[in-house]
């Protein structure tokens, strides 16, 4: 036998581990090759995952929410394998913060699988929200943003945006100033609470307009009604009456006109019946804030976290909202709703963090 010297012996052993190594790789390489079909087929699987999905609202009886409320339901269908659930916060006719309180608290029972929730009070929400949360159900937040709650994400419109092209209308309109009456929503909301801010944050750095009316109508047309007649008999020659809504608008506008007053008269929403009051020459102006597209990014947030895994890229997405007048109608989400022809997706629906 002959014998093997120290670098033979190196060498044939390095040729052993080589080889080796080279089996083991193929074998691994194997298995994944094996596994490849089954993680297309798992992928497949949770793409086409059922998923059962509830929507809160503070209230059906606003028509805002229920459109809201469509356009989600509607977006959920064309996604498909869904299982919609509308959920109504109101009670005896009122938003009810307790209501959507113990909608979620039912939705924990039923194992839902995530909730879209845009809430009464965000406040008096929050503790509920957390327990859904901590429960292992995802929320996102819609319109109105819980900041004390860890939600997947939120969608909104940029309110303070928004009562800020409020302010900056009026300003066009009364070049000589006057007096307004402003209209705040529901307390504690934060749209009404932003919409306030925006307002004051232009008519802050002039000194013709005068707001010698804030008074809070709830967002409601019959408040804003009383409180608007309320307002005339103290001061009964107001230039214009800037609202947070546009069902406050509606209800001013009939106030108005019964005292024979005939004023530029701002909303919020851009309802189809605001667009169809601006277009009659009985409202001067509304703002669009897309709620039909919040409603549609908040499902595809949700969808594709509870699908795919996928994280938002952002906490919070924001819509530009925009001032509608008689000049671009035809640029409101719910144009053709009011018999209008619509003319494009406005620019400014783009998502922005």
């Amino acid at each position: 036998m002959t014998e093997l010297s120290t670098m033979d012996l190196v060498t044939l052993a390095q040729k052993q581990l080589t080889r080796r190594g080279l089996l083991r790789s193929a074998a691994a390489i194997g298995v994944a090759a094996a596994l490849l079909p089954l993680a297309d087929q798992f992928a497949g699987a949770q793409a086409d995952k059922p998923l059962k999905i509830a929507f809160s609202v503070p209230g059906l009886n606003f028509p805002f929410f229920v459109h809201m409320m469509d356009l989600a339901e509607q977006h959920a269908k064309e996604i498909g394998n869904i299982e919609f659930v509308k959920l109504d916060g109101q009670q005896n006719g009122a938003p009810s913060s307790t209501k959507q309180s113990s909608d979620l608290e039912a939705m924990v029972a039923e194992k839902v699988n995530g909730i879209v929730i845009s809430p009464n009070d965000v406040n008096a929400l929050a503790p509920s929200i957390q327990t859904v949360i901590d429960a292992g159900i995802p929320v996102v937040t819609v319109d109105r943003n819980v900041t004390e709650a860890k939600t997947l994400a939120h969608v909104g419109a940029d309110n303070v945006l928004g009562g800020e092209l409020q302010g900056k209308f009026l300003v066009q309109i009364l070049p000589d100033g006057g007096d307004i009456y402003e209209l705040q929503g529901q307390p504690g909301a934060t749209p009404a609470i932003d919409r306030h801010k925006g307002l004051t944050n232009v008519l802050a750095k002039q000194d013709k307009i005068k707001v010698v009316v804030s008074q809070t109508a709830e967002f409601a047309r019959d408040k804003a009604i009383s409180v608007t007649e309320s307002a005339l008999a103290g001061n009964p020659e107001p230039k214009a009456i800037v609202c947070a809504n546009d069902d406050m608008a509606f209800g001013a506008s009939e106030a108005a006109r019964d005292a024979g007053l005939s004023i530029p008269i701002v909303g919020f929403d851009a309802l189809p019946e605001a667009l169809q009051a601006i277009q009659a020459g009985t409202q001067a102006a509304t703002i669009e804030q897309f709620p039909g597209q919040q409603a549609r990014t908040a499902i595809d947030i949700l969808v594709a976290f509870l699908r795919n895994n996928e994280q938002p890229k952002q906490h919070d997405t924001y819509l530009n909202p925009k001032l509608l007048t008689k000049d671009n109608l035809g640029e409101a989400e719910r144009a053709e709703e009011a018999g209008i022809t619509p003319t494009g997706s406005p620019a400014a629906a783009t998502p922005v963090a």
